[in-house]
């Protein structure tokens, strides 16, 4: 076992030293130790972080969801150390160019991607919790953007099943459609509650 900062040795041992049990490694327990020899096993190193990139960020433009600017989250990001963010409004980009440029400022890499809403029967716009099931896309590069932004088009010009257009509250998004309109550009994440 290995990795993680942890020192290698195996499970058995492993195992020994967390069950407060000798298991013949020939190694001290422990509790024999001083304080400044213990090892540690899964601690980091002072001042070591585990890089990581926040894939599902709402704005304000999410309303009822977010209630940052693209300003703010990319300034939180930054202050937390995070090594890229990506920005998934409800049902469009609309904060995709103010992001962009706060992002490019503070030099952190941004992903762009938009929270698709499927099965929506009437407008949902200022309801705290919408109806329909979310499908969150993340971009590739340029080629997904487009795609995203075709996508997103589409859902509020097509008509649904009973011939009613979508519109502000209630695009009108079909799965098979959306993959097709992907092309293999888009990363689908499956972490929303609503996913």
């Amino acid at each position: 076992m290995a990795g993680w900062n942890n020192p290698s040795m195996p499970w058995r041992e492993l195992e020994g030293i967390l069950s407060d049990r000798d298991v013949g490694s020939g190694r001290p327990h422990p509790a024999e130790l001083d304080e400044a020899r213990r090892p540690r096993i899964g601690v980091p190193a002072p001042g070591a972080t585990t890089p990581y990139a926040e894939l599902h960020a709402h704005s304000h433009y999410s309303f009822l969801d977010g209630a940052s600017s693209p300003a703010e989250l990319v300034n939180e990001a930054r202050a937390l150390g995070l090594e890229a963010l990506a920005l998934v409004d409800h049902d469009g980009l609309y904060g995709a160019v103010r992001f962009a440029e706060a992002a490019a400022e503070a030099g952190l890499p941004t992903v762009f991607g938009t929270e698709f809403t499927l099965g929506l029967d009437a407008p949902q716009n200022g309801i705290p919790d919408p109806d329909g099931s979310h499908l969150v896309a993340l971009a590739t590069g340029p080629a997904g953007y487009t795609a995203l932004a075709t996508a997103l088009t589409d859902g509020y010009l097509t008509t649904d099943a009973r011939g009613a257009p979508g519109e502000k509250g209630r695009p009108v998004f079909e799965l098979e459609r959306l993959a097709e309109t992907a092309g293999g550009e888009w990363m689908v994440l499956s972490g929303c509650r609503k996913g």
